[in-house]
């Protein structure tokens, strides 16, 4: 198969798929479980709702659609051959509270909408379209439940409780699953790899001034919850030198984590919570507990930042009189993107004459887990006003057109190279 035997996809077929697919997305976030807002934690009732729908347009695409025993929708466009290798085009269909509409879901919406572009073309490979149940971490504090039980990791968060008590294995099953078929979840036969759509989340597209761009890969991260305990004190009687102040020893780490951030080239550092105890304007906090993200795509610079620091929390604790207890939540390494998928979707890039920039993404995704056991790419859409997990996120029709365009090319780039494998 060569890239002439590939129809063209019309502009009017591009431009209606894409309102077709700003239309869905609008849709889907008006499922929800908190009226004026949008909010679809893990297995949430309104997730059926979101299934059928898009069970619906798998249907008219002459998909086979079910879902695992991890909640994950999966619609099958089969193969030219039982052995053929399968795609995963894919993302999430939770979400935050009250968050926006296009957060995940776009990736899934598109993967349909990518199969009605190519609808009665022979691809030499099967596609399965997969939103994810989880990826957030909203409801039982870790992220991608949904994709670990794809490549067959999950059986270990089985136990894990919500804040209402409720495990995984309880929501599994009041959700109308079998949570003893999970296994059945993990992908089957030969994988030709995963592709990922996603709103940018972030301003770098937008700055450029381009539609889309290819993913380097995900930054690596660490998550801290750090409590410094002094003395609670009078503040009016206690005098400067003796006074053992935890939220200034807190303070001067968020500090120190800001200029280590703004002097490190692609690295990123948040405390994003703070709190004083007792709390009380004329009382010395004997005790604060914040938190530290830490994020770049090199594990060398992040883990040698994240040293640092460390180091630093408790040479400020020590200078006040004050203990730091450092308790670890969370590590991901980065992950970089396949060579040879970006390859391809920068050749697409080139032949829709698009700009394809590569960036990295700070935030996590799917792909983290995906690109552990396939080639894995992910394509990010601008974000015009850099929103994400909230109700004004956005997207662009005539961005979406230009994925929509480039990831078609990326499916018959992909069908000419597998064919000639």
């Amino acid at each position: 198969m060569t890239a002439s035997s590939h129809p063209a996809v019309s502009n009017e077929t591009v431009q209606a798929l894409s309102q077709k697919i700003m239309d869905a997305c609008a849709a889907l976030a008006c499922y929800t479980e908190v009226e004026g807002e949008t909010n679809r934690p893990f297995l949430c009732p309104t997730t059926h709702q979101v299934h059928d729908y898009l069970t619906k347009w798998a249907d008219a695409l002459g998909m086979t659609t079910y879902e695992d025993a991890a909640g994950n929708l999966r619609s099958r466009l089969s193969g030219p051959t039982p052995d053929a290798p399968t795609l995963y085009l894919a993302s999430h269909l939770d979400t935050v509270p009250n968050a926006g509409a296009y957060d995940g879901i776009l990736g899934v919406v598109m993967g349909y909408a990518m199969l009605e572009a190519v609808k009665g073309q022979t691809l030499p490979y099967a596609v399965e379209v997969v939103g994810f149940s989880e990826e957030e971490g909203v409801r039982y504090g870790v992220p991608f439940i949904g994709s670990r039980a794809l490549v067959g990791t999950v059986d270990d968060m089985l136990e894990l409780r919500d804040a209402a008590g409720q495990s995984v294995r309880d929501a599994i099953t009041e959700y109308g699953l079998n949570v003893e078929e999970i296994g059945e979840a993990q992908y089957k036969g030969k994988a030709l790899g995963y592709f990922e759509i996603h709103a940018e989340q972030g301003p770098v597209l937008q700055d450029l001034g381009v539609s889309l761009g290819v993913v380097e890969g995900i930054a690596g991260q660490n998550r801290f919850i750090l409590n410094f305990v002094g003395q609670a004190s009078h503040a009016g009687t206690t005098p400067m030198n003796l006074r053992r102040d935890a939220l200034a020893a807190a303070a001067r780490f968020a500090v120190a984590a800001e200029d280590v951030a703004r002097a490190t080239p692609g690295l990123v550092a948040t405390v994003g919570v703070m709190q004083a105890l007792p709390g009380a304007m004329n009382v010395i906090p004997g005790e604060a507990h914040c938190t530290l993200d830490i994020r770049h795509a090199k594990d060398e610079v992040r883990l040698k930042a994240l040293q640092h620091l460390l180091d630093t929390a408790q040479s400020v604790s020590e200078e006040r009189g004050v203990t730091v207890t450092i308790t670890p939540k969370m590590e991901e390494k980065a992950t970089p993107m396949s060579d040879a998928f970006k390859t391809l979707l920068h050749r697409a890039a080139e032949a829709e004459s698009l700009p394809h920039p590569e960036l990295v993404s700070g935030a996590g995704h799917d792909a983290m887990i995906m690109a552990a056991h396939m080639p894995s790419a992910m394509l990010f859409v601008r974000s015009p006003n850099a929103l994400s997990h909230h109700p004004d996120e956005l997207v662009l029709v005539e961005d979406v057109a230009d994925a929509l365009r480039l990831s078609v090319r990326f499916l018959h780039l992909l069908a000419d190279e597998n064919a000639t494998a």
